[in-house]
């Protein structure tokens, strides 16, 4: 794969064939020359084919392989005359991440570590096809909820004003169509809200242990030695059954269409055609319900914190300071060649990283940017990152969403044969709860990048900048 050097932290894919627009991928010259036979840059390229594709096909510094698109990846598409593709979205469809501060302080609750960390684990329900924490509803209900997003959890008593204002979207995506749901995927996910899942799903309790720009951390409510809960989830089975009907479905349309890709696993159709919409209404539905899914954690999480620790609400102070997510596409406007188009930005495994002022942040954080947060490993760090005006022209205000992968989940189970893990981690000052060994295998630290590297290439590339590095002492996993 032919990479020409932009600069130090972006490399580039001439177009080239079947390619409509270049590949651009963000990373320093040692990951670039770990990525060379990487098939994540084939799909990079795969995705510069798509029909209506602007700009660039962009890969954020955590690529990795993936499903059609590379984990990653970004690529926005002409609203008019372009496609969707399920594959640009993913399987979880709004993965995502929310952090929450706290009034505590990590002396405050070094000593009772592991008394927190079970009564969160017995709260919040986790693993595979984990469910319980609220009664399973019924397809009617849920028809409901995914209309409502987080505002049925405001309504039922999970939710405040100020989170709701403090969510990507308001916790609500526009346009969500619950009949283009089966009743297959509503099935899998009704006894799922307030579930954590497995894979690399987690909540993590951190400090705050070093920050890169106070006036920023000081808005946002983050002060040094600071205890924070990061909760990453998505829609579970309701959101990977959404993308398995329409994968098949998409895939069967093409022919109709005339579309022709290099991979099949890139399935797509128009935009405006009924198959398209049909994929944006379910796909609105089960952002929705992912978006509820994580507020109702929190919820449950303030709870556990306040049983755990008897302390009160005001003594907490549990409050969001912004949920973001990960995997999902949305039409925006962006200026591309010097003209304002609308367009769809798929972001599968990215974060959208808006600069300041822009409309679509709440008024309390206009003026600093977006929340970007960037979990780690559990066993180093996450960041809190902002996003910056380069944004906006760069990258259609998208930045990196995780540490990536380096080893398999088998790569990584085979290699954790005989360790103790759970140990390992206690030296490094992290405390896990999960409901299985596996588990914490498949996601042991040597299993990512060191997510410093892949914020610094952000930071380094004009996209994003540091705020606050967060470092974890309790994990619960599935």
């Amino acid at each position: 794969m032919e990479l020409i050097r932009i600069h130090d932290y972006l490399w580039e894919i001439p177009k080239q064939g079947p390619m409509l627009v270049p590949g651009r991928i963000y990373a320093n010259a040692r990951m670039i020359d770990e990525l060379r036979d990487d098939p994540a840059l084939v799909q990079v390229a795969n995705v510069a084919c798509l029909p209506g594709i602007v700009g660039y096909s962009l890969a954020m510094p955590d690529i990795h392989w993936g499903y059609g698109f590379p984990i990653g990846g970004v690529a926005a598409i002409d609203a008019r005359a372009g496609v969707i593709s399920p594959g640009g979205v993913g399987y979880d469809i709004n993965c995502g991440v929310r952090l929450i501060r706290t009034n505590l302080r990590y002396p405050d609750v070094e000593s009772r570590v592991d008394q927190l960390a079970d009564t969160l684990f017995d709260t919040i329900p986790a693993g595979v096809g984990s469910e319980g924490a609220i009664p399973g509803l019924s397809v009617e209900e849920m028809k409901q909820l995914v209309v409502e997003g987080a505002h049925w959890a405001l309504r039922t008593g999970y939710a405040t004003r100020e989170d709701l204002d403090h969510t990507e979207e308001g916790g609500r995506l526009a346009g969500a169509d619950p009949e283009k749901v089966s009743v297959f995927a509503y099935n899998r996910g009704r006894k799922q809200i307030g579930t954590l899942g497995s894979g690399n799903h987690f909540l993590e309790l951190s400090r705050v242990d070093r920050i890169y720009e106070p006036r920023v951390a000081a808005a946002l409510g983050l002060e040094a030695d600071q205890v924070t809960v990061l909760i990453h989830s998505g829609s579970r089975g309701l959101g990977h059954q959404t993308c398995d009907d329409y994968l098949r479905m998409i895939g069967q349309a093409m022919a109709k269409y005339e579309i022709t890709l290099p991979d099949r696993q890139l399935a797509a159709v128009p935009i405006v055609s009924p198959e398209g919409q049909a994929y944006l209404g379910a796909m609105a539905a089960a952002a929705n319900f992912a978006w509820c899914n994580r507020q109702v954690m929190m919820h449950l999480a303030g709870r556990a914190f306040m049983q755990a620790l008897g302390v009160g609400p005001r003594e907490l102070g549990f409050s969001l300071i912004y949920d973001v997510c990960h995997n999902i596409a949305k039409f925006e406007e962006h200026e591309i060649g010097g003209q304002k188009r609308m367009v769809c930005v798929h972001r599968k495994g990215a974060t959208r990283a808006f600069g300041p002022g822009n409309p679509a942040l709440p008024e309390s954080l206009r003026a600093l940017g977006q929340p970007v947060f960037i979990p780690g490993d559990m066993g180093r760090y996450s960041f809190v990152l902002i996003g910056l005006p380069a944004a906006m022209r760069e990258t259609f205000g998208s930045s990196c969403h995780g540490a990536g992968r380096v080893k398999s989940r088998t790569q990584a189970k085979k290699e954790a044969r005989g360790r103790d893990l759970y140990a390992e981690l206690r030296a490094l000052g992290v405390t896990v709860r999960a409901q299985s060994r596996a588990g914490v295998a498949e996601e042991m630290p040597a299993a990512y990048k060191d997510v410093a590297e892949v914020v610094e290439v952000m930071e380094a590339a004009g996209v994003t900048q540091r705020v606050a590095r967060l470092k974890p002492f309790a994990v619960i996993k599935g």
